[in-house]
């Protein structure tokens, strides 16, 4: 089995009490079953970035998730073989933390078109569980897509 890397951008809402310094961990994959886990991402912490200039890169070592500023991860996974197509994020402790929203690039230049889309949370998470969203393998109906939820427990 081999790894790839990924550029993981995190943005936390501008909401007063948005921020959280607690433990947050990640899960992420294809709808082939390849799936990237990352426990305290926090200690993955790459840089910040000012989302009204996202050109201004801030590379001090600063605390994460931190109110109106998206910031950066770099991680090391199992590698997707088809479009990234579901996120979820888990926070762990006592804060509230309200993320905006969550992207995946893959670094691979030869598996760029395999990074994901942006997924949106804007609401406060709930805590010591998996909450997030899968688009993978979509059904298709008179009404449109829709999509089909993992059956995996969102509690593990």
């Amino acid at each position: 089995m081999r790894n790839c890397s990924y550029l993981v951008s995190i943005e936390t809402t501008c909401t007063k009490g948005a921020e959280t310094s607690d433990h947050v961990s990640l899960r992420f994959g294809d709808a082939k079953s390849n799936q990237v886990l990352v426990h305290n991402l926090n200690s993955k912490h790459a840089r910040r970035v000012d989302p009204l200039e996202p050109q201004l890169l801030d590379d001090v070592p600063r605390k994460p998730f931190q109110a109106c500023m998206v910031d950066q991860f770099r991680v090391q996974g199992q590698c997707v073989d088809s479009p990234i197509c579901y996120l979820y994020l888990r926070l762990s402790g006592a804060d509230d933390w309200r993320p905006g929203s969550a992207m995946v690039r893959v670094l691979d230049p030869f598996k760029s078109h395999l990074s994901s889309n942006s997924f949106y949370f804007r609401r406060y998470l709930p805590r010591r569980v998996w909450h997030g969203s899968e688009f993978c393998d979509p059904e298709i109906t008179p009404f449109g897509l829709r999509y089909r939820r993992r059956k995996t427990s969102a509690n593990r």
